[in-house]
């Protein structure tokens, strides 16, 4: 990761208009500040949701609130609480998505 040219620049998250995206069930909350081609997030998962597709980006991921169901596509699944997090490159490993049984807050870099 190359982090652009950049002023020293601080961010009120709650500040930031969140978009919402539908889950297979639930729903995602994003707050997101792009930095050329480095998408910072800070997002908030409702309970019960099941995200819609199966990813392989990379994500650097850390659990602010609640618990995170993080699946991999061969069958793996490791749960994460908060104060975990995870990190995987694009086509790093099997693909991977989210799901939270109570919902979640994330900060998430890719």
């Amino acid at each position: 990761m190359k982090i652009p040219e950049l002023p020293f620049t601080t961010i009120d998250w709650e500040a930031v208009a969140p978009t919402r995206h539908a889950g297979e069930s639930g729903f995602a909350l994003w707050r997101s500040l792009n930095i050329g081609d480095i998408r910072v997030r800070v997002v908030e998962y409702s309970p019960g949701y099941v995200a819609d597709h199966w990813c392989d980006r990379g994500h650097i991921i850390y659990v602010l609130e609640g618990e995170l169901i993080s699946e991999l596509k061969d069958g793996r699944s490791s749960v994460l609480t908060k104060g975990m997090g995870y990190q995987v490159s694009d086509f790093g490993d099997a693909a991977h998505r989210s799901s939270t049984k109570t919902g979640a807050k994330l900060f998430i870099v890719d």
